[in-house]
């Protein structure tokens, strides 16, 4: 079920958005982001509704609600599903006119809710992509825009050529950056935790945040450095976090098989019981 707020009306399906002269169908000026509805529970839901307004005012846009309006709307939608529902929820905000720079004042909104279960904790596999993640001045890496998206789907689109699941993608400076659609954690030999560090080439998520908080209350600090390809090949445990599957364990990389390892299985459990508790 997809249900979409838009010019003050909920409907249900695939909800008509655009015209074919709007700014963010030709020119590519809308920004996103995703939240997670779980059983009636919203995890951090008003730093994903404030990041959607902070992406839109990035690429030149401005989102017509506030945080709490946002909120409200969410909650409204959120309660015309079933009580357990798993739910995807996306504000969007695009640009309607201007040519070439979108006219900031006609930036329209929309919300959807859709079913989206939590996937299993089973875990996914991976490999290094050719791809690399654009460089703070090329594009706007630091928004949730979905103009980053094309780089993300050929990314995924080649590792699913070789027979993976998802790819790692590293930054111009040949380090790597993250999971082509996820934030990357790894566990080297000597049982350290290690997260590439945030260098405006890929975003720094909401869920990332959250587990390296989690982690540290259970004693377990996780390094933000610069990380080397080769790191990899030699990793106890890698695992992504990211808004659709919260944590996921990789379990083969490469020619690897990895298994489900303590930290991501601990990382996953925390933060489920942090989202119960929302």
């Amino acid at each position: 079920m997809h249900l979409t707020y838009f010019n003050g009306d909920w409907a249900e399906g695939n909800t008509p958005l655009f015209g074919a002269m709007d700014h963010s169908v030709w020119l590519g000026s809308s920004v996103f982001d995703g939240a997670r509805a779980i059983r009636g529970h919203l995890p951090d839901l008003r730093l994903h509704l404030q990041r959607v307004i902070t992406s839109a005012e990035r690429v030149g846009l401005a989102c017509p609600l506030s945080v709490d309006e946002m909120e409200r709307l969410v909650r409204e939608g959120v309660a015309r599903f079933p009580a357990d529902a798993e739910l995807y929820v996306r504000p969007l905000v695009f640009g309607t006119d201007g040519f070439l720079i979108p006219v900031p004042e006609k930036s329209a909104f929309a919300l959807t809710l859709f079913d989206a279960p939590m996937p299993a904790f089973t875990g996914f596999s991976a490999c290094l992509s050719a791809q690399l993640r654009p460089d703070p001045l090329m594009a706007p890496t630091d928004a949730k825009a979905s103009s980053l998206y094309v780089n993300t789907a050929k990314a995924i689109r080649e590792a699913q050529k070789r027979g993976f699941d998802n790819a790692v993608v590293c930054d111009s400076a040949g380090k790597v950056a993250e999971f082509a659609s996820a934030n990357l954690f790894f566990v080297t030999p000597e049982a350290k935790v290690v997260t590439p560090a945030a260098n405006g080439t890929f975003l720094s998520g909401i869920t990332r945040a959250r587990v390296i908080a989690l982690l540290a209350e259970e004693g377990i600090i996780v390094e933000q450095r610069a990380v080397l390809p080769e790191e990899l090949e030699s990793a106890t445990e890698i695992f992504n976090t990211g808004n659709y599957g919260k944590v996921m364990p990789c379990i083969r990389y490469e020619t690897r098989e990895l298994p489900i390892g303590p930290i991501a299985t601990l990382a996953r459990e925390r933060y489920m019981a942090f989202s119960d508790s929302q």
